[in-house]
């Protein structure tokens, strides 16, 4: 059948295909793009300025403040130039700025997520290496949502808990008592989270964590866990434990 004149124009128009070029698959999903470094930059600072109104006015007069000092110095120093001065003030000033953000930011990340369920749970992933926690409870009460969250590390097993002290104590002496049997050597210590008298805020739990003695060594570390591990702990996880379905990070959940 010899082709129309409609045809012939299509199939001219048609994009030559080169001929080491693969035939696009059908059905394949684009990947989503990443979002940049600016923008990730620019949307923690939104975050943050919506709870910490001040941090604009910081991040300004460091900036500023920190440019103003170099060029001050610049012109007392030789060869008195100014230009030394800004180019010297500038990154410092940037730096300074960035520091505060980051500092202001991390205060207002933990301020969203202070006093709601699982918040105890999502702030361990801030916690530096050599820890080893689940992203699950440890213990929890599906009726009161009192939940205890247990990390591993060298200074040996610590418990912390969400929820009021005197409600929260019958599941921390049930899982003492339950470690107690596996592992009666190892240290376990209680973390209360909250703003009560002999609690601690979410924002110094890990702080508090990282200053406690260490006891065990890396390879006990791990032990402890394994141990751990080879009891099982399928727990039914009350609705809304997880706040802004925070998770923490899995390469500390491996002691990266």
């Amino acid at each position: 059948m010899a082709k129309t004149p409609d045809s012939a124009h299509t199939a001219a128009d048609k994009p030559k295909r080169s001929l080491f070029s693969r035939t696009p698959k059908d059905g394949a999903k684009k990947k989503a793009k990443k979002p940049g470094r600016i923008k990730q930059m620019v949307d923690i600072y939104k975050m943050t300025r919506r709870h910490d109104p001040m941090v604009t006015w910081l991040m300004l007069g460091s900036f500023l403040g920190l440019i103003l000092l170099s060029l001050v110095v610049s012109l007392l120093i030789p060869p008195h130039s100014w230009i030394n001065g800004l180019l010297v003030g500038l990154p410092l000033g940037l730096l300074a700025a960035l520091l505060i953000m980051s500092r202001r930011a991390e205060r207002a990340a933990y301020a969203q997520i202070e006093g709601k369920p699982g918040a105890a749970g999502a702030a361990l992933s801030s916690l530096k290496k050599g820890w080893i926690f689940d992203e699950q409870p440890a213990a929890v009460n599906p009726r009161t949502q009192d939940v205890v969250f247990r990390a591993i590390g060298k200074a040996g097993i610590v418990l912390i808990t969400e929820g009021p002290s005197t409600r929260v104590k019958g599941l921390v002496d049930a899982e003492r008592r339950r470690l107690g049997r596996i592992l009666p050597n190892v240290t376990v210590t209680i973390i209360e989270t909250g703003k009560g008298e002999g609690q601690v805020p979410i924002a110094k739990v890990t702080k508090k964590m990282n200053k406690l003695k260490g006891e065990l060594t890396k390879v006990e570390v791990s032990a402890v866990n394994k141990r751990i591990s080879s009891m099982g702990n399928k727990l039914p996880i009350p609705k809304g434990i997880d706040p802004y379905k925070a998770r923490p990070d899995r390469k500390a959940s491996r002691g990266r």
